[in-house]
């Protein structure tokens, strides 16, 4: 080694952002790793590499002891003062034991722990890059498909999609260009692995960001989201200003900005809801497209009882409950839902006793 590897040092320094002296020191460690294992394990060692020159010297090290037990550990008080009078008892000395070829296997050790740590500073700029995005929404090609899991490029690294995280029926490709919401970067001996989902709600909500520029301004907010990847979505909405209208915001001009997302989510039905701080309203409104006559709410238990024209019963549960579940998730209510028919049957004069719970 001399002082070009020196100045490359510096220069990886300036380019990577990784220090000259931890890589020295780094360098230092392997090579008497090195040594250790070529030349000399069972003895005290220490490896120097000199900071201005270049030039790396291996000294063997010597405690000062009355009776020596071992001359490769221990050296005496009168073989010490031989080399240097201030020696005392205690004190370690240091002798040069460079070998002759050491200066190669050196040159091949600071190669390999240069490379290595320049993969590791690489690694650690890509994780601290995507740690900071959980929660965000990337965009990125379909790599390759193994064992169902979509590995997605995202230029210097790559993303998985694991199939729980796909939305049924959705097929990829290689070459398909997708976007995903990210759940989770870990840190790993190889890497950062970054796991991503087209499932998740957030992918919704982010979704939804981009498309509405009133989202992000804050003038409309986002209260809750319910989703069930690939077949149906509820969203919650409520608008601080009382000009903006918060869900033809989130529609669009023509409905554009609703269907950008509902093309990205191939499909999915999504609604759009006015949010109310009226429990009874917002009840209501949730089980939207289904019309409610009335809702009767009890606040201590969150639960909710909606009646609805016999007509809508089966619209307002939804094909298997998806409506009325989705419905509860988006609220926060268990919600009964009873047909005016059921409701007279149980009670008869029903109308009378909940004539303040009907919906205008």
């Amino acid at each position: 080694m001399n002082t070009e590897f020196l100045e490359a040092l510096k220069d990886l320094e300036r380019e990577k952002g990784i220090s000259a002296n931890v890589l020295l020191e780094a360098i230092e460690a392997a090579l008497l790793s090195a040594y250790k294992r070529n030349f000399g394990s069972l003895q005290n060692a220490k490896v120097l590499l000199d900071r201005e020159s270049g030039d790396c010297k291996v000294y063997a090290q010597r405690n000062v002891v009355e009776e020596v037990l071992d001359p490769r550990l221990e050296i005496s008080l009168s073989e010490a003062r031989a080399i240097d009078p201030l020696y005392n008892l205690g004190d370690v000395v240091e002798t040069e034991v460079t070998p002759r070829n050491f200066g190669r296997i050196a040159a091949q050790t600071a190669k390999q722990v240069v490379v290595q740590r320049i993969r590791e500073a690489e690694r650690n700029i890509i994780y601290e890059q995507f740690a900071n995005r959980e929660g965000d929404i990337i965009s990125g090609v379909v790599q390759r498909i193994e064992q169902k899991n979509a590995f997605i490029e995202l230029g210097k690294t790559e993303a998985i999609l694991t199939p729980a995280e796909q939305i049924p029926g959705e097929t990829y490709a290689q070459g398909d260009r997708v976007k995903a919401y990210i759940v989770e970067v870990k840190k790993t001996t190889k890497g950062p692995q970054i796991f991503v989902s087209r499932t998740h709600p957030g992918l919704l909500k982010r979704l939804l960001e981009l498309e509405v520029p009133e989202l992000q301004e804050g003038v409309v907010e986002l209260k809750s989201v319910a989703r069930e990847a690939g077949y149906r979505s509820k969203i919650a909405v409520f608008s601080r200003d009382e000009n903006v209208d918060p869900v033809g915001a989130c529609v669009g001009p023509k409905g554009m900005r609703v269907q950008t997302i509902v093309n990205e989510l191939h499909g999915e039905k999504l609604d759009i809801i006015k949010w109310d701080p009226e429990p009874s309203k917002f009840v209501a409104s949730s089980l939207s497209p289904a019309k409610v006559v009335a809702v009767e709410i009890w606040e201590d238990e969150k639960v909710a009882r909606v009646i609805v024209p016999d007509y809508q019963l089966s619209l307002a549960i939804g094909k298997e409950g998806q409506n009325a579940r989705l419905a509860a998730k988006l609220t926060g209510w268990k919600i009964d839902i009873k047909s005016e028919s059921q409701m007279a049957e149980l009670y008869p004069d029903y109308k009378d006793l909940f004539a303040e719970e009907f919906i205008e």
